[in-house]
């Protein structure tokens, strides 16, 4: 294994919790700070980098030789597309003010 890939693989999954905990507003520490914002913007950062450090090192052709990881990018992508969705259907109902 090259430090590239374990650095592509690392940047694209601490992207994940990030992105999910910002959704549901939970606190998480990121680079940028413990806010549901600053994990969505590290989340980002995280996906970023490791899309570019793909590119740089595999090209557009890696996509089809590298299974594993076009196997989880296609799950961060959706987490990125429906997560939203998901945590207004399945949140809890806000509790009424006492």
């Amino acid at each position: 294994m090259h430090l590239v890939d374990f650095l592509i693989g690392f940047f694209l999954m601490n992207a994940m919790p990030h992105f999910v905990l910002g959704v549901w507003r939970g606190r998480i520490l990121s680079l940028f700070g413990t806010s549901p914002g600053a994990n969505l913007a590290y989340s980002a950062v995280c996906f970023s980098v490791s899309m570019g450090l793909f590119l740089w090192a595999h090209g557009l052709a890696g996509f089809g030789e590298q299974p594993i990881y076009t196997g989880a990018l296609t799950i961060l992508v959706i987490y990125y597309l429906t997560g939203h969705f998901f945590h207004r259907l399945f949140a809890p109902p806000p509790s009424p003010a006492e």
